[in-house]
């Protein structure tokens, strides 16, 4: 039997690149025209985030809850556990993440907008989830088949997050970063090992915000 530290991160992988690629084209094209809907949802969040305020925060914070949910049942849970056990667990925290938004926009509360820089960085942030990383695929030489869509895949769902939770008071902030980062380093750490080109994208988007979390003005 082979000592643990002889392991890597490929020896734990369960499918291959393909099989994790194929899965989005299935998905896609089983749940098509429902990406409409979900990037629709997308610009309403974002638009929200603009206008700033109590009330679109909160709104902003329920419907991002809903796109959670959405992706726990329809991608994780439903889908992706077909091909890694692990992902019934995703999926767990995935309604974790929905609850802790919905908590957020249920208190209330100012957002956090004393930064100028962080509130630039999470908005850049949320427009890159929702405009530019359903791109990267096909960039690389992926089918258009198997884009990943805000509100419809874990990914660019966490990634948009990030800049959601950047946007909040100080205490919030932080707990609705936690999520978000850890599937961050889950999925950088499984595009890596499939030798994906963009598996520096998201751990690296959460560094940044973990950088503009820390700013004090």
């Amino acid at each position: 039997m082979s000592e643990w530290w002889t392991y890597s991160l490929s020896d734990f992988l369960l499918f291959s690149s393909r099989t994790y690629y194929r899965l989005f084209d299935l998905y896609n094209a089983a749940l098509w025209p429902a990406h409409l809907a979900a990037l629709a949802l997308g610009f309403v969040i974002l638009a929200l985030l603009v206008r700033g305020g109590m009330r679109s925060n909160r709104a902003a914070c329920v419907m991002l809850a809903v796109c959670w949910l959405w992706v726990a049942w329809a991608f994780l849970f439903t889908r992706y556990a077909t091909i890694n056990w692990a992902a019934a667990w995703f999926a767990s925290l995935f309604v974790v993440q929905a609850a802790l938004l919905v908590l957020a926009g249920a208190t209330g509360g100012n957002p956090g907008f004393e930064s100028r820089l962080r509130r630039a960085g999470a908005i850049g942030l949320f427009v890159f989830a929702l405009l530019i990383q359903p791109l990267i695929g096909p960039m690389m030489g992926r089918p258009w088949a198997q884009a990943e869509v805000f509100g419809m895949a874990p990914d660019p769902t966490a990634l948009g997050t990030l800049g959601v939770a950047l946007l909040q008071s100080t205490g919030r902030r932080w707990l609705l970063l936690a999520v978000p980062l850890l599937w961050c380093a889950i999925a950088g750490a499984t595009l890596w090992t499939m030798g994906a080109g963009d598996a520096v994208m998201l751990p690296a988007a959460g560094v940044l915000a973990l950088a503009l979390a820390a700013l004090w003005r």
